[in-house]
């Protein structure tokens, strides 16, 4: 049994692609038989990294009855290889809000002979809930060798960290409320665009707050990175980052609907309803006053933060795709 992953055409890694590689990595290392098939001889591909899974062009992709061909959520079309040979076909969604995306017309889930695996646990229930399928978890992983927390943060003026390409409109509306609540002067504003992994790393261990907003979300990532670099996260959780999100809050201004999966870490972060502008000010307020304190309860806070990191390491990921595909 080989197993063949779809790479999407992308002119640079995306969170998404890259968790495609971790998977086929994972496997290749451990001695499976796996390849990446690339749609596109001009798109992004792995090349340079030790002990790769190899990459292969469409053209060359030959499957059996015996195989697994996974792709990613959003690109249907790129089942009909797998389909044809009637192989193990498996939808990885790592994003619940393009499930339903570029489905043909006359074509539902019910009827294609497919499998899913799941990011999260909400992402698995968002599945379960609207295609009465089961979807396995494979979560991401982060390399906790790069992301940690520095012996101690800068003193100066509280930092913010932020990623501009998401939700850029709210961002600036969050931004405005709190420099009128608070002042202009009072928070400095970071940035993190354009920056290598370990430059990416480097900025969160200067910073003392993440502001999350980004939505709808799978598993996110930067989160999760931030915590692991010491920050206080505040923010939007796009849904599928209830999968380890946790109120500091004991009377939060918004708690989610769904029922959420026991964890072993308390309260992580300052987490409010996707796109409330102004619950998300108020909770970054709310960090602020709790870094301004200095007490146990941000000990505490923080450490929550590195359990929830430590959760998602690369060798809890590894652990959990070697369980699944001894499965299949």
């Amino acid at each position: 049994m080989k197993t063949c992953i779809f790479l999407p055409p992308v002119n640079k890694p995306t969170g998404g692609v890259t968790v495609l590689r971790q998977v086929a990595d994972i496997l290749h290392q451990a001695g499976k038989d796996v390849r990446l098939v690339a749609r596109e001889t001009s798109g992004w591909r792995p090349d340079g990294l030790a002990d790769a899974a190899p990459v292969i062009e469409w053209a060359d992709l030959h499957l059996t009855s015996d195989d697994i061909w996974m792709i990613p959520e959003g690109w249907v079309n790129a089942l009909a290889p797998g389909l044809e040979a009637k192989a193990h076909c498996l939808n990885y969604v790592q994003n619940w809000a393009y499930l339903f995306s570029a489905l043909p017309e006359g074509v539902d889930w019910h009827n294609l002979p497919v499998e899913f695996l799941a990011v999260s646990d909400p992402v698995s229930h968002y599945i379960k809930k609207t295609t009465f399928k089961d979807a396995p978890i494979i979560r991401p992983g982060i390399d906790r060798s790069i992301f940690y927390p520095p012996d101690k943060k800068p003193t100066r003026r509280f930092t913010v960290a932020f990623m501009p390409r998401k939700n850029k409109a709210l961002i600036q509306q969050i931004k405005a409320i709190v420099e009128h609540r608070i002042g202009p002067n009072a928070i400095n504003w970071l940035p993190i665009q354009g920056m290598s992994t370990h430059q990416v790393a480097d900025a969160l261990r200067s910073a003392h707050i993440f502001l999350a907003t980004g939505f709808p979300e799978g598993c996110p990532l930067p989160p999760l990175e931030a915590m692991a670099c010491g920050c206080l996260p505040v923010g939007f959780t796009g849904f599928g980052g209830w999968d380890y999100m946790r109120h500091i809050q004991s009377s939060p201004r918004f708690t989610p609907w769904i029922d959420l999966r026991e964890v072993d870490w308390a309260g992580n972060g300052f987490w409010c309803a996707d796109g409330d502008v102004l619950d998300a000010a108020l909770c970054l307020e709310d960090a602020l006053d709790m870094l301004k304190k200095n007490d146990l309860y941000l000990a505490a806070a923080l450490e929550s933060g590195q359990e929830t990191a430590d959760a998602y390491s690369s060798d809890t990921q590894k652990l959990a795709v070697l369980e699944a595909w001894d499965a299949f």
